[in-house]
């Protein structure tokens, strides 16, 4: 039985029950429709709109509905138009005439954008503490790795020496933002759309901030069209989704690079490798390649969503059933990757050798050649010429900065003496930036700090 059979007088076809449905992804809303019920139940009985007594009966025979979906004991019908028709009819089936009245002052319109809020907040929570696990997990890393040189690359050449623990920590940072990306989200959506009615409210005297506040809503939407047809925060939740999986797809790259034989800075574990069916010598990174891939998976769902809402006009339209799929398979794959991106970074092996020879080889000491001449006096430009022409000179003699001799250095200006093999040394380059942000091992060591005392403020705060 559809919630709308009065008005028709045929039944519908079949393969339009099929295409109208969508019990297949929205009765994973199921608790939350269960919440926003026994909050409205609670409130007409209040409000005198229904008598309490029928109220109680409604409220206990939803919670009974809850506990059996829980255990087992009631297994939702696929054939059911929706999570909200299933729900109405099973709870009609068990207490008789006083759960017809549950729909009373509310439409399926404000019912829906009321259990998707509830359902995407309970999500975002979720996501929320998997992102706060990465940012400690890159954290730590950062902390462990702080003075290890590794060169650090603008264009994929390489540019200046870095360290390990520098590289990690940024990418903690994108992290530590998407947490706040996430939680504005949340802050824009809670707000309870409950009341809105189909789109014009309702003649009942609701009481709307007491349904808002009993879930936990900071207020109730203040325009009934914009209740039930805002999907803003859908869209806003799948663009932070999106911008979290453009940082794991880039940390991802870089682990695909780093544990290729080409660079070998890392090694990863077994556990989280594959083989190859036919080369033995293979192992690949897998996980790596597919949180990359992924990615485009979130993009493609946060178009999805944009392009539903484009053009409709005020208030509900069909269409926006198409909301749950996307938002739903962007928290789900994001929530994968975030699941196992930390162990694989926990178990991987660093190998500081190979990461302190391709810093050796790529003169990326040159810029503090440079400026060893500026403390001489000279000025940059010169400076900067005249290390270019040495960086050719060691090219052609195959030869990297440290290894050319103070006679050859002085070739090229008087101004060199034995200092500038203490300027070049890619500890004391590295080290000798403890600029706020910079990458010397004190300066990652304070940045590991302050970003794990702002970890545990948002770990305090929650949503």
């Amino acid at each position: 039985m559809n919630l709308w059979d009065g008005r028709f007088s045929k039944g519908q076809d079949e393969a339009l029950k099929d295409f109208n449905s969508s019990i297949r992804f929205d009765s994973r809303m199921a608790a939350e429709d269960i919440q926003g019920s026994i909050a409205h139940a609670a409130m007409l009985g209040r409000c005198g709109i229904i008598a309490i007594s029928e109220s109680e009966t409604i409220i206990n025979g939803l919670k009974d509905i809850a506990t059996d979906l829980e255990s087992g004991a009631l297994v939702i019908d696929p054939e059911a138009e929706d999570i909200h028709t299933f729900i109405e009819g099973e709870l009609t089936k068990r207490v008789g005439d006083a759960g017809k009245r549950l729909h009373t002052a509310r439409s399926r319109n404000d019912q829906v954008a009321l259990d998707i809020r509830l359902y995407l907040r309970k999500l975002s929570a979720n996501l929320r503490s998997q992102l706060v696990t990465m940012a400690e997990t890159l954290l730590k890393l950062a902390d462990e790795n702080a003075g290890v040189v590794m060169p650090g690359y603008t264009h994929l050449q390489r540019a200046q020496p870095i360290t390990f623990g520098h590289h990690l920590a940024a990418y903690a940072q994108m992290i530590m933002r998407d947490i706040g990306r996430v939680d504005d989200a949340v802050h824009r959506m809670n707000e309870c759309p409950l009341g809105s009615g189909a789109l014009a409210a309702t003649t009942y005297p609701l009481d709307r901030e007491m349904t808002a506040s009993a879930l936990g809503f900071s207020a109730p939407t203040v325009n009934s069209l914009d209740g039930v047809s805002d999907r803003d925060f859908c869209v806003e939740l799948a663009a932070a989704l999106s911008l979290i999986m453009v940082h794991l797809s880039r940390l991802s790259e870089e682990i695909i690079l780093w544990c290729s034989w080409e660079f070998k800075f890392i090694e990863l574990d077994d556990a989280f490798s594959t083989g190859s069916s036919i080369m033995p010598q293979k192992k690949n990174p897998d996980i790596a390649e597919l949180v990359r891939g992924k990615s485009g998976r979130v993009f493609g769902d946060l178009m999805s969503l944009l392009t539903m809402l484009k053009g409709l006009p005020l208030a509900y339209n069909k269409d926006m059933q198409e909301d749950k799929e996307a938002i739903f398979d962007a928290f789900d794959t994001v929530s994968a990757c975030l699941s196992i991106l930390p162990p694989m970074l926990n178990t991987m092996k660093v190998l500081p050798g190979n990461m302190r020879k391709a810093a050796a080889g790529g003169f990326i000491n040159a810029t503090d050649c440079a400026d060893f001449l500026v403390s001489k006096g000279m000025p940059f430009r010169q400076a900067y010429k005249i290390t270019g022409q040495i960086v050719a000179f060691c090219i052609e003699k195959g030869k990297s900065l440290e290894e050319v001799t103070l006679e050859e250095f002085r070739s090229f200006t008087p101004e060199f003496d034995e200092g500038i093999y203490s300027a070049i040394n890619l500890e004391n380059c590295v080290n000798g930036r403890t600029v706020l942000g910079g990458p010397a091992e004190s300066a990652v060591k304070a940045q590991v700090a302050a970003a794990l005392k702002k970890l545990h403020q948002l770990k305090e705060a929650g949503l």
